[in-house]
């Protein structure tokens, strides 16, 4: 029943229209348009190329306008491409309530940012690990504080922290030389150079939440590694063997450095720095040779630290 829209052009729908979203999706196309013309570049490939992949990731109750509506839209017109694929979310909540702007019921980036500074990463891992991408899901703050303390800290930055402190304190902070591999040094380094295939293939399909599980397991893999070999415990009758663990555990930690980009950008820069190594592609993931014998790396520095209660109670 309002004035401005597109009419309903049918029977019995006199005085209809439809408003918001019939008309909404080409602000996808204008918007474009307005970005190629500031850059310089032609829009009319991105909506019209057949090399183009089209994607729209939206909440489930826009599906019909996305996978309906606007398509119509588009084939009518004849020479615009379709969506290749539309990954809908369910709905997240926050404790338990529906999510609500105008009630002033939401998480404010901009709060979040001053609350709890430099901490990023934190919040992507939190909302990716806890993404309603299967049935609506819930944002709680004691889970924030959980996934941070028992997660991110307890498991990635423990396994981090380990590796480098090891190496400073038994072979001057420089990436000792590997020795001759065990059964257990080639067991681990074969499944390393699965990770990255598996989780490639976890976000072609827009399981965002496997792909980073999947991430996680890779530090997992490297905390078990240490715990099974325990390299303090023999460094005294054999320094050689534990100088090949610490290069083994390393080449973990350069991997979760760049397999963790599309999760935890800051992070990954800052294990880079660690490392002493250049920001590498994608490509290399999987490589059991990134650190470099010899190679200076820095003082460890935590990656994460632990939330504490009063930091959520205040929330």
């Amino acid at each position: 029943d309002l004035d401005w829209g597109v009419p309903v052009p049918l029977e019995g729908a006199e005085g209809k229209v439809l408003y918001v979203w019939f008309d909404a999706p080409i602000g996808y196309i204008s918007a474009t348009k307005e970005w190629a013309e500031t850059t310089g570049k032609n829009w009319e490939p991105y909506w019209k190329g057949d090399d183009t992949k089209l994607l729209h990731f939206i909440g489930k109750d826009n599906i019909v306008f996305h996978c309906i509506i606007f398509p119509s839209m588009l084939k009518h017109h004849g020479d615009y491409i379709l969506p290749d694929n539309v990954p809908a979310n369910e709905f997240l909540n926050l404790e338990g309530n529906k999510i609500s702007t105008s009630k002033n019921w939401a998480v404010w980036l901009h709060e979040y940012l001053e609350e709890f500074p430099d901490k990023q990463d934190v919040l992507r891992y939190v909302l990716t690990a806890n993404a309603p991408e299967t049935k609506d899901n819930d944002f709680t703050w004691k889970d924030f504080q959980a996934r941070n303390n028992n997660e991110l800290v307890a498991i990635l930055g423990n396994f981090v922290n380990r590796a480098v402190v090891l190496t400073h304190k038994y072979f001057d902070g420089k990436v000792p030389v590997r020795g001759k591999l065990n059964g257990l040094d080639k067991e681990v380094l074969e499944q390393l150079a699965l990770f990255p295939e598996k989780i490639s293939n976890s976000l072609d399909k827009y399981r965002f939440r496997e792909a980073l599980s999947l991430y996680m397991d890779v530090a997992r893999l490297g905390n078990k590694y240490l715990a099974d070999t325990e390299p303090w415990k023999i460094i005294k009758e054999d320094k050689e063997r534990v100088g090949t663990i610490l290069n083994v555990a390393l080449q973990i930690a350069g991997n979760l450095a760049i397999l963790g980009e599309p999760f935890l950008p800051h992070t990954s820069a800052k294990l880079f720095g660690m490392l002493g190594m250049e920001a590498l592609k994608w490509e290399k993931a999987g490589s059991d040779d990134l650190m470099n014998e010899g190679t200076e790396i820095g003082k460890a520095e935590l990656l994460f630290v632990k939330i504490e209660d009063k930091e959520v109670e205040e929330q």
